[in-house]
């Protein structure tokens, strides 16, 4: 194979060229610090202005309830953390579905150690939380609940809408966060129509610049600052803004956004031909909710019989790029901790891969793809015999 095909979009994006071109034009010539009075700063601060606007518009948000990070996993940090330490007095219950990211998984860590009773709640065989495990964790206790808008292994899309119901009514002075990193970009997200306080974004994930994040917090959320100093950012996080990066993220999101059904519904007719090819062959799974059921990106397949790494390289070899799993955790060698709360045997686990698309994806690579898996799988099923 003479080119290199990317399915690892779930882990990262290229960059699109007009957000290249842009941010190399902020580098270049609108290059002061954003805190400056003289003009090349009110250039800068013009172009997060700018920015501001955008991402407000795309979220149907307010300018000030939008804060720039250095991506998803800090958002996360910053939700997570700051959002139950600012509300201790009001419970000590913390709410996590899982199958979140280790970046909303580990700060739950964090703060059972610091003593706070923190819950995780199962999912069902597709990955989709139980409801009615949320309700009856729901209580007066419930400072922060934490779920995913769409898991970023399997593609499921939780049903955020009738959770945020759920928390308002039984747990309303509870804050509730989304992981909107695999979401945004993908589909409509209305933190106040949803009932989130806390949204996540990164933007190396919709064609934007890695080191580039946002935290929409609600105007009624109380949340602590996460970075003390200069009084950036309305004084919740100190520093000099990245103003390429933050300009970047949201000329990705508005390129997202201005064509965001038609990538969605090519997205969705791609992973559907993907689907319906892989389970024609021999011992293939699909691991997780098919076609329009989760998002349009992602397709989790189990190879039996062969491990997902050796399968994984062998693609490499031939110029294909796929996953084993989150690209966070994908270099630890233990089971998935999404696979293993859908209930998948260990053998589905440890054959599983993750194949991700992005709007540059085209029905010929991932004929190619078909082609490949094809060919390689009886060899390496032979070999893992002997």
């Amino acid at each position: 194979m003479n080119r290199e095909i990317y399915l690892d979009n779930s882990a990262t994006t290229r960059i699109a060229p007009q957000v290249a071109e842009l941010m190399m034009k902020i580098m270049t010539e609108a290059y002061g610090n954003p805190s400056s009075l003289h003009h090349k700063g009110i250039e800068a601060e013009r172009c997060l202005r700018e920015a501001g606007e955008k991402l407000a518009a795309i979220l149907k948000a307010d300018t000030g309830e939008i804060f720039y990070t250095s991506g998803g996993t800090e958002s996360d940090n910053w939700a997570i953390l700051s959002g139950a330490r600012a509300n201790r007095r009001k419970g000590n219950r913390v709410i996590v579905s899982a199958i979140e990211h280790p970046a909303v998984s580990a700060p739950a860590g964090i703060l059972a150690a610091e003593g706070y009773e923190v819950i995780t709640l199962p999912v069902d065989e597709k990955g989709i939380v139980r409801l009615d495990a949320l309700k009856e964790a729901l209580n007066d206790e419930t400072v922060l609940v934490s779920v995913m808008l769409v898991n970023n292994e399997v593609g499921s899309v939780q049903p955020v809408e009738e959770i945020g119901k759920l928390i308002k009514s039984a747990a309303p002075e509870a804050l509730f966060h989304v992981d909107g990193v695999q979401g945004f970009g993908k589909m409509q997200i209305h933190p106040k129509k949803l009932g989130i306080d806390m949204l996540s974004v990164s933007g190396h994930k919709i064609h934007g610049p890695k080191g580039s994040g946002m935290l929409y917090v609600s105007g009624n959320a109380k949340l602590t600052p996460y970075i003390h100093g200069g009084g950036q950012q309305k004084n919740m996080r100190s520093g000099t803004e990245n103003v390429p990066g933050i300009a970047g993220l949201a000329a990705a999101a508005e390129l997202a956004y201005d064509h965001l059904e038609e990538d969605r519904d090519r997205l969705y007719d791609l992973k559907g031909y993907f689907e319906n090819e892989l389970l024609k062959l021999p011992d293939v799974m699909i691991n997780g909710p098919v076609g329009k059921d989760g998002a349009p990106h992602i397709v989790n397949a189990s190879f039996l019989g062969v491990r997902s790494e050796v399968l994984l390289h062998a693609l490499e070899d031939k110029g294909i790029y796929v996953s084993a799993g989150s690209a966070c955790a994908s270099h630890k060698r233990t089971e998935s901790p999404t696979l293993k709360a859908m209930g998948l045997s260990k053998a589905a686990s440890e054959s599983a891969l993750r194949f991700s698309f992005s709007a540059y994806t085209t029905g010929e690579e991932l004929s190619a793809v078909l082609e490949a898996v094809s060919s390689l799988l009886p060899v390496l099923r032979r070999f893992t015999r002997r």
